[in-house]
């Protein structure tokens, strides 16, 4: 039962936000009663904590196994970012905003989780890059993936790129295109636009 709610709760805050569904509505969708929730899980920030860590680990696991298929770079950094946006559900309510305002312990754990699973991930984008010819040799690759980081947390405040005017699925991919058109050759060029020319078909 731990890991139906689990599953449950985390679908219900990704879709709807955290701070939106409470105990109520998760034992309402399940059918169960809130009893049977703080069985489990003693209140909803334990919830939370564990849901997105749970989350977490499963993003990462598989941005691993991406990682071990050796595929280009590019390639690579593109096969990603749909793994990423499949698993949070387009991020429609915002979860990182929700979060970060109402449960800032919790953020700030995740954050830093996220940044030191990021940064390997990245730095290992990078490199490989470089040594393809893919990648601009002279990058500063430490700047570089920080910078990435940097950005791909900050797309996500919907104060700075409100939904209306940036949904959010289109600002991912921008966000990408800008990002890899700071660094890739003449060559990378040439794949990058081979990959979104074919994206688009």
């Amino acid at each position: 039962m731990k890991e139906k709610v689990l599953e449950k709760a985390t679908e219900m805050f990704l879709t709807l936000g955290f701070k939106s569904v409470t105990m109520d509505d998760l034992a309402h969708e399940m059918g169960i009663s809130k009893k049977t929730i703080y069985a489990n899980y003693e209140n909803k920030t334990k919830l939370i904590e564990a849901c997105t860590l749970q989350l977490f680990c499963s993003i990462t696991t598989g941005i691993d196994a991406i990682c071990t298929l050796q595929k280009n770079p590019i390639e690579e950094l593109l096969e990603i970012k749909k793994f990423v946006m499949l698993h949070l559900k387009d991020e429609k309510s915002s979860p990182q905003y929700q979060l970060q305002k109402y449960y800032p312990k919790i953020y700030s754990s995740l954050r830093s989780k996220q940044y030191d699973a990021m940064q390997r991930c990245v730095i290992n984008n990078i490199k490989k890059g470089i040594a393809l010819g893919i990648y601009r040799p002279n990058l500063n690759i430490e700047f570089v993936s920080r910078i990435y980081f940097t950005g791909v947390t900050s797309i996500k405040d919907f104060s700075l790129f409100p939904t209306d005017l940036f949904p959010i699925n289109k600002l991912q991919d921008e966000y990408l295109e800008y990002h890899l058109r700071g660094i890739i050759t003449p060559d990378g060029r040439k794949i990058l636009n081979e990959l979104i020319n074919s994206n688009q078909e």
